[in-house]
């Protein structure tokens, strides 16, 4: 099947017991047993759920993995990955990563002995300088938030092989319809399914898909175990969310492309940051990786005075978290999404005061352009008037 199809006939499909062609939401703990440990493919809700297994079929089958897993949210998704390490295993981790990402690195996982070493992994010589005798896993995230930096899935895989590391990308940003890692070499794919997947703004969740047998039979174990599962109705969302994913990555790419021209065009942005653009340091590899280049763009208006006043003066653009929606969200990463990221830490990276953020949606391309342009105007009068 081809992308757009598989989002809607890919997975468990119509249910079997009913004919229902929507997954229907089995709002239940238990299950009758016919006799002593004689299931019907199902004993308790935290173990598996039909709801939820129509999700994790699904976006495996979208990633081309052999099993996928529903969490209760992103950063809950990434946490029971991790829980494939020991103490004392080391990760070699993109240095621009999400926020919570890079909280739970430095602030919760030291705690249980496992080390991480932050590296530009666009640079494949350095990646392979920050492999340690005791690395285990090299953990990636392209297109990287916010800074939109794109890493060669398939040269790090390449390396990573060579070391035996399990190698994790993180593919909130491209999608299962742009963008495929496993495919590229990687072991596990993971989402923050409440963004792009979810897309409607209404559910928090997280996915993992796993290529090899065995890594699936421990993630399971770790599911079932820690009980960070999703809910029926949760899962619900999520499978819907997917059945238009590819209508809306393609309409907000097309409107992506057109705002970032107009960003090109205003003098209070000194940097933009798209892996569209040509001259972008990733653009050829996110195009021979991927088939599309998303609807995420960072831009640089000189100070954190600039990026306050323009994204408290849109009216189509939400001031808020989050991205991957149907609405247009705008945000400030410095004071919001990687607030957990020391100044320090952000200046290293390139993640200014100035940076602003935008995720497009679905609204009429030309009513976005107007929103940013008188935006834009008053925050040139402003500086006029402060000369």
């Amino acid at each position: 099947m081809r992308k757009k199809t598989a989002l809607i006939h890919g997975g468990t499909g119509v249910d079997q017991a009913t004919g229902a062609v929507t997954p229907p939401i089995y709002q239940t703990s238990t299950y009758k047993q016919e006799k002593i440990g004689k299931l019907k493919g199902y004993e308790y809700s935290r173990t598996a759920n039909p709801t939820r297994t129509s999700i994790e079929t699904l976006i495996a089958d979208l990633e081309g993995g052999v099993r996928g897993f529903a969490f209760g949210s992103g950063m809950a998704a990434i946490h029971a990955v991790f829980q494939l390490l020991s103490s004392g295993d080391h990760i070699v981790m993109t240095d621009d990563v999400y926020g919570g990402t890079y909280r739970l690195m430095k602030r919760v996982l030291p705690k249980f002995g496992i080390e991480v070493t932050f590296v530009d992994t666009t640079d494949l010589k350095a990646t392979e300088e920050a492999i340690q005798p005791n690395t285990k896993m090299l953990y990636l995230e392209t297109p990287t938030n916010p800074l939109l930096k794109v890493t060669d899935i398939e040269a790090v895989s390449h390396l990573a092989k060579s070391y035996e590391l399990t190698v994790v990308v993180d593919n909130t940003f491209s999608t299962p319809y742009f963008q495929q890692p496993l495919a590229l070499g990687a072991d596990i794919v993971l989402h923050s399914a409440t963004k792009y997947v979810g897309g409607h703004s209404d559910v928090v969740a997280g996915l993992v898909v796993v290529k090899d047998e065995n890594l699936g039979e421990d993630l399971h174990f770790i599911q079932n175990s820690t009980g960070g599962i999703l809910g029926p109705q949760d899962s619900f969302l999520l499978v819907r969310g997917l059945r238009t994913l590819g209508i809306r990555m393609d309409a907000i790419e097309e409107t992506a492309h057109a705002l970032v021209d107009f960003l090109k065009t205003q003098d209070s942005v000194t940097k933009i940051f798209y892996p569209g653009l040509a001259d972008h340091p990733g653009h050829a590899t996110q195009a021979k990786q991927a088939t599309g280049f998303g609807g995420m763009i960072s831009f640089d208006v000189g100070s954190a005075e600039n990026a306050e006043r323009l994204v408290e003066a849109t009216r189509y653009f939400t001031l808020a978290e989050s991205l991957g929606a149907v609405e247009s969200l705008i945000s400030v990463p410095a004071r919001m999404t990687h607030a957990s990221i020391p100044a320090e830490r952000r200046a290293e990276l390139g993640i200014t005061d100035g940076l602003v953020r935008i995720s497009v949606g679905l609204e009429d391309v030309e009513d976005l352009k107007e929103d940013l342009e008188q935006a834009f105007s008053l925050l040139t009068k402003f500086s006029e008037k402060n000369v």
